[in-house]
């Protein structure tokens, strides 16, 4: 069994440390229409791209384990691979699969959740992101589960329906909702009834991660539990109203919805319901799932009243914390990372990120862990709980702070950090806010990369997929931006299919390293390109080193 890595037979460390720099939503465009990564002031990027070796990497699709290459990467799948080094099928394909083989309706979450509902009030709540983006779920998951329950004798479905509009364009919501309550009215015969129940957008309610805005999950909660918020006859009119409410507001800003007969709630959750929670990725699942599953002990928020229920979620989203203890489908049991092998060659290392990306550089990329490793230290700078567009320079220099105080400190040998702005003021749409953004880790970018080189060290500076890269929808014809009635381009807000940047820095004397560009280069190419930064041969179970070695 292996024990240690191996030391390489011609050492390519580096003097000092290594440095990995991760520019969320960066992706590399084709034409530079619509990007905001193009039409940025960034002198810093301007400059590595001219002077020090880079190649491309593939950031989605089976490069990172999603079903086909028609798939957008995300950050979870992204980090996954950046840590792990190797490609793990991920939550789309593993419950497409289960669903296709039959091997959910066999499991036994599965069957006691409908066993629970028939012994109760005969009622299923499905709830979850209702689009096909297929990076936090994927409705033709949903309308199988429906489907299923109807054919397992389930009395009553109610869906609590969260809006996207972020991994899908900014105001599709109807293209999802109108074919699906239809389907819904065609399936309620026989005794069934299946309505949509609530809902309202993905930023507005419920899906919040890493404890940064837990009044969001609360207004979910009465939403979905408690049946309060504005009421509406269908989910269509609700959108369609608080659309006309609020003009310009795009879909995952939607305020929150309940829908009603006679002013009363069609679908509260009740004591002897039982309740499934069909995103299958887990960062923004995890702690609606707390409100259901934690007991006396939970304090974020008043829940008022906390029915008993039979809760499942559709993959386990927190594999140390046991979170949900019911899930549908076994998550990807991701082995051997690089935090864990690093760690035992006694390297120290450092993470740092704002909140908003802090378990992308901590549990993504450990594995879905959320131990750390003997010999890693993390920092989280808190994030503004502000809309992104009004603060698109986020916490990149607080970040750069916090990594040239590591780097100064000579404590470490390995760091890894990750800049959010480019993905979470690229799904705004705002493409002004998105320039500044870019602009903004550019300069923080600069700072660090001295710090760097005073420390005799090398960075490899990359990102885990694309987005600000392409702000606006592009005419598949054209290649140019989609434009609206008006004539104004038609925003994206989705992640792109672009390849991703993979930039060696290093002013090391003597040291005459570069970058070979091999047609499947991935971010899982990352972790051995690493250990031979670090004088080590790759674990076995690795993607190969993307590292040279110069005459």
């Amino acid at each position: 069994m292996l024990q240690t890595l191996q030391a390489l037979s011609e050492t390519r460390a580096a003097i000092g440390p290594v440095v990995l720099i991760v520019m969320d939503g960066y992706g590399l465009s084709k034409t530079g229409a619509g990007s905001a990564i193009a039409a940025a002031n960034k002198p810093t990027l301007d400059r590595l791209f001219a002077e020090y070796p880079h190649v491309q990497l593939r950031a989605h699709g089976r490069a990172v384990g999603m079903p086909s290459d028609d798939d957008m990467g995300n950050s979870e799948v992204g980090h996954n691979a950046l840590g792990a080094g190797q490609v793990y099928a991920q939550g789309a394909a593993l419950v497409a699969n289960s669903i296709a083989s039959g091997e959910l309706w066999q499991g036994q979450a599965w069957q006691e959740i409908v066993a629970f509902a028939k012994a109760g009030t005969g009622r299923i709540h499905f709830m979850g992101l209702l689009s096909d983006g297929n990076v936090h779920s994927h409705i033709d998951h949903l309308k199988a589960m429906v489907l299923r329950a109807k054919q397992e004798g389930i009395r009553s479905v109610r869906v609590h329906a969260l809006i996207d509009g972020r991994d899908v364009p900014e105001t599709s919501a109807l293209d999802y909702v109108l074919p699906f309550e239809a389907l819904l009215a065609e399936l309620s015969t026989d005794g069934f009834d299946a309505r949509i129940a609530s809902g309202g957008g993905r930023q507005t309610i419920t899906m919040d991660r890493y404890d940064a805005n837990w009044p969001m999950v609360e207004r979910g909660w009465k939403t979905h539990v408690l049946g309060q918020g504005q009421q509406f006859a269908s989910a269509a009119a609700a959108i369609e109203g608080l659309r006309a409410q609020h003009p310009g507001v795009i879909d995952q800003d939607l305020p929150e919805f309940v829908i009603a007969e006679n002013g009363r709630p069609v679908g509260t959750i009740e004591d002897g319901d039982a309740v499934v929670l069909f995103n299958f990725r887990g960062d923004r699942a995890l702690e609606i799932t707390r409100a259901f599953e934690e007991g006396a002990g939970f304090d974020k928020f008043e829940r008022r009243r906390c029915p008993k229920v039979a809760f499942a979620g559709m993959l386990q989203y927190d594999g140390d914390l046991k979170l949900p203890a019911r899930f549908l489908v076994a998550p990807p049991a991701i082995k051997n990372t690089s935090g864990e092998w690093f760690s035992k060659m006694g390297i120290s290392q450092f993470a740092c990120s704002e909140t908003q990306k802090f378990g992308h550089v901590t549990y993504f990329w450990n594995g879905n862990r959320s131990g750390k490793f003997e010999g890693e230290t993390y920092l989280e700078v808190p994030s503004d709980v502000v809309p992104f567009e009004q603060r698109p320079w986020m916490k990149a220099a607080e970040i750069a702070d916090a990594m040239i105080e590591a780097l100064q400190s000579g404590r470490h040998k390995l760091l890894r950090c990750n800049f959010a702005n480019g993905d979470m003021v690229g799904h705004t749409g705002n493409f002004r806010a998105a320039t500044m953004a870019v602009e903004a880790v550019d300069l923080a970018l600069g700072r660090l990369l001295k710090a760097v080189d005073a420390a005799g060290g090398v960075a490899l500076i990359t990102a885990d997929h694309g987005n600000a890269d392409e702000m606006f929808e592009l005419d598949k014809k054209t290649g140019q931006p989609a434009l609206n009635k008006d004539g104004s381009p038609k925003a994206k807000t989705a992640h792109t299919l672009n390849p991703v940047p993979l930039i060696l820095y290093q002013n090391i004397p003597g040291l005459k390293l570069g970058l070979k560009q091999t047609p499947e280069a991935g971010l899982s190419n990352v972790a051995a390109t690493t250990a031979h930064l670090l004088g080590y041969e790759k674990h076995p179970d690795w993607d190969e080193s993307l590292l040279t070695l110069k005459g």
